[in-house]
This record gives structure tokens, C-alpha cells and sequence, in this order.
């Protein structure tokens, strides 16, 4: 590897870097919080909600995976934190409260996504000459509608998953349940074959309209549209 492509690496590496840890920090954090606030403690207690990422990050999935995908050039980033640990009988309502766990990781993937849209429009406006500020605030907004939509595939162990559980008869979630301990290797497999690819554009395309849902006006109260 030449110097070039070493300076290229150092610099895509920090571009991705901050957006990634605060998307999968706050995912994780947001998932122990609600769980939390509706009645399990067990994450609280191991120190989970917490924005602090050395709490949550996984050393292959949170460091290797995407310095791999980063420097062999992959247009697909991806990584993920430890688990939070949910009890899920300590819950108040079961069924409600697994799907309520479970959305709040994608959710707050969906407001950094906006956030980060919104720190997007301070740098064209007060750095429109700063490309490298512009390279990270896009691609704090791609990590998360990337997470938001991948949480949200309806496989478990994923969040998608989790809320497919708690919606199906229970004769049905049974039987789906025993799927998680394969969940894994079946999602890698559909992603190599590129079958993903159907679920995460649309899902993708959703998120931004929300997103846009929120900005249009506010671009319009600023008098930007």
C-alpha cells in the first residue's frame, strides 16, 4: 500500500469515524434507557445507558469489521455494539413494551439522521468551502439510515425481529423464535447475496422522507427552499 492510499484510508477512516460510534453509542443507550423506564433494570445496572462508547463498542464488530470494510474500499459500512442486555420478563407489558424496547434503537438512528441533516445545512451555510466537514456530516446521515434500516429487518436477533415476535400469535412467535440462533448467519448469507439490498433502499428511502417531512418546513421558516 502506497503512501497515497495510506493517506486516503487515514482520512476515510476518520471521516466514518465519529458518525459511527455516536450511532451505534446512542443505539444501544437508547435501547437500555427504555428498557429502563419500563421496568428492567439490567442494563441501567450494568452501566449501559450511558453515551460514553467504550461501555458499548464490541471490538469486532465495532472496530475490525468496518476498518475492514473501510479499507478494502466497500460502498456497504457497516458494525454494531454489544448487545444490551434485556430481561424481558421484568417488563411491564410484554408484548408492548419488546416492541417499544426494540424500536428505540432504529428510532434514535432516525434523529441523528436528522440531526445530522441539520449540521449538514450549518456547513453549507457558514463552511461551504470545507469539503471534509461536508464528507462527515454525509456520512453521519448514511450511517444512520443504514442502521435504521438494517435494525428494523424482520429477523431476529434484530430489532425487526424482536417487534415480528411480539406481533405474531403466539403459536406463530414460537416457532419464529427458534430461528434467532441461526438469525445471524442467515442475515449474512441474504446480505452476500445481496437479497438485503430489497428491504434496506426502501426502508433507506423512508427514513429520508421523514426526514425531509421535519426539514421542508423548518427550510422554509429559515426562507432556504
Amino acid at each position: 500500500m502506497d503512501f497515497q492510499n495510506i493517506e486516503n484510508l487515514i482520512e476515510t477512516v476518520l471521516v466514518w469515524a465519529v458518525p459511527l460510534l455516536t450511532a451505534i453509542t446512542l443505539h444501544e443507550a437508547a435501547h437500555a434507557y427504555t428498557a429502563y423506564r419500563l421496568g428492567d433494570a439490567t442494563a441501567y445496572l450494568q452501566g449501559r445507558v450511558s453515551m460514553n462508547p467504550i461501555r458499548h463498542i464490541d471490538m469486532l464488530g465495532t472496530v475490525i469489521i468496518p476498518l475492514i470494510l473501510l479499507a478494502t474500499g466497500s460502498s456497504f459500512i457497516f458494525g454494531y455494539a454489544k448487545p444490551v442486555p434485556v430481561n424481558f420478563a421484568q417488563l411491564r407489558h410484554l408484548r408492548r413494551d419488546t416492541i417499544l424496547v426494540a424500536l428505540a434503537g432504529p428510532f434514535s438512528n432516525l434523529v441523528m439522521a436528522f440531526i445530522w441533516s441539520l449540521l449538514k445545512l450549518a456547513v453549507l451555510l457558514c463552511f461551504p468551502g470545507n469539503p471534509f466537514l461536508l464528507k462527515i456530516v454525509n456520512a453521519g446521515i448514511v450511517v444512520n439510515l443504514v442502521l435504521f434500516a438494517f435494525n428494523l429487518f424482520p429477523l431476529p436477533p434484530m430489532d425487526g425481529g424482536r417487534i415480528m415476535l411480539s406481533l405474531l400469535p403466539p403459536h406463530l412467535a414460537a416457532g419464529f423464535a427458534k430461528v434467532e440462533r441461526y438469525g445471524f448467519f442467515i442475515l449474512m448469507g441474504l446480505i452476500y447475496l445481496g437479497v438485503t439490498t430489497y428491504w434496506m433502499r426502501p426502508v433507506m428511502m423512508l427514513g429520508r422522507w421523514l426526514i425531509n417531512l421535519f426539514l421542508y418546513p423548518l427550510l422554509y421558516f429559515l426562507g432556504l427552499s
